[in-house]
């Protein structure tokens, strides 16, 4: 079984992923493809996730050849957009990053390739803790000193730092991350609800409520602060909207790590505006892999926006080897396999 890597993995992962089975024959291509990517993905995306200069190896016959003789493909982010047509063999496609909606562009969508994510087994920590605190960037009016900052001038007036413990915050997706954030939340005290597709069994340490996403509103007219943890899908785009607003408590946070589309951006603007938002943390945005933010976000005293790194970490804690391996154990064996790409829901 020929599986072709299009992604950097040290020789332990590779080690790794060769003991899962003598079936295995494991291709390295890290980089092989830079220079189709740079020719076929926008330069804002290619600058930002590309190393620089990168041009790709081999031949087009060559790289051709190393698709079309896969069974499984592990790749990352950007990849080559064709690879299902060049790939007749491919059975099985895995990606290390956990968004399902990144592969939208990819002629992978709703194929008979069997598509999984490493949903769940990434820096689930460290994206909880980069949530909490832009959450507590407004909630402790540290924004007003990046202005006085500015200025080179206080202005104590403006602080008005929030108690956070006994405030309610709603996880807007509660997988991986959203548990994460949930438990650190609740260590400072402070409420937690969410939404989850399904809300059957026991509910999450941390938790006191979880509602199914008809019961968003809900939760969020009890909330204090908001966490958008939640997959991009046909359902969540623009899911946070002007009534999702205006449902959150006046003088709310939001804070975004999953994608800027699932938020009306124009809608937040305008709760920034009018005060009943103090302020939007937002580590993603509308259009992200193809241009810089827009003006209206950039320029905005109450927005607080990174480009889309709070997976960073010292320490790298990300499993997606690990999920790779249980998988390609289940898929050898005929078994189900982990966070299969449901086309229907859309991840």
């Amino acid at each position: 079984m020929k599986v072709l890597a299009l992604l950097k993995l040290s020789e332990a992962e590779q080690q790794y992923i060769l003991s899962t089975h003598p079936a295995v024959d494991l291709v390295m291509a890290p980089g092989y493809f830079d220079g189709e990517i740079r020719d076929t993905w926008p330069a804002f995306c290619c600058d930002n996730y590309l190393a620089p200069n990168a041009s790709g190896c081999g031949t087009q016959s060559e790289r051709d050849a190393l698709l079309a003789d896969a069974d499984v493909i592990f790749g990352g982010w950007p990849y080559p957009l064709d690879m299902r047509r060049r790939s007749p063999k491919l059975k099985w496609f895995h990606q290390q990053p956990a968004g399902a909606s990144n592969l939208l562009k990819s002629d992978l969508w709703e194929t008979d390739v069997i598509v999984t994510t490493s949903r769940g087994y990434g820096n689930t920590r460290a994206i909880a803790e980069f949530a909490l605190a832009g959450l507590l960037h407004f909630a402790k009016s540290f924004y007003i000193a990046t202005k006085d900052c500015a200025r080179q001038n206080f202005n104590k007036s403006e602080y008005q730092p929030l108690l956070i413990e006994g405030k309610t915050l709603c996880v807007v997706g509660v997988g991986g991350i959203g548990l994460q954030l949930g438990r650190l939340a609740e260590k400072l005290g402070m409420r937690v609800v969410g939404t989850k597709r399904s809300k059957s069994g026991a509910l999450p340490t941390g938790f006191s409520k979880i509602e199914t996403p008809s019961g968003l509103l809900d939760l969020l007219a009890e909330s204090h602060f908001v966490a958008i943890c939640c997959q991009l899908t046909k359902e969540t785009n623009q899911l946070i909207n002007e009534d999702a607003f205006n449902a959150i408590k006046s003088g709310g946070v939001i804070v975004n790590i999953a994608r800027g589309e699932i938020i009306d951006e124009n809608a937040m603007v305008k709760a920034l505006d009018c005060g009943h938002l103090r302020g939007a943390a937002i580590d993603c945005y509308v259009g992200e892999f193809e241009n810089p933010p827009s003006p209206m976000l950039w320029n905005h005293p109450n927005v607080l926006i990174t480009p889309h790194c709070s997976g960073k970490c010292d320490i790298d804690q990300r499993r997606h080897v690990e999920v790779f391996c249980e998988n390609l154990k289940a898929f050898i064996a005929g078994k189900p396999m982990l966070n299969e790409i449901d086309w229907a829901t859309g991840y």
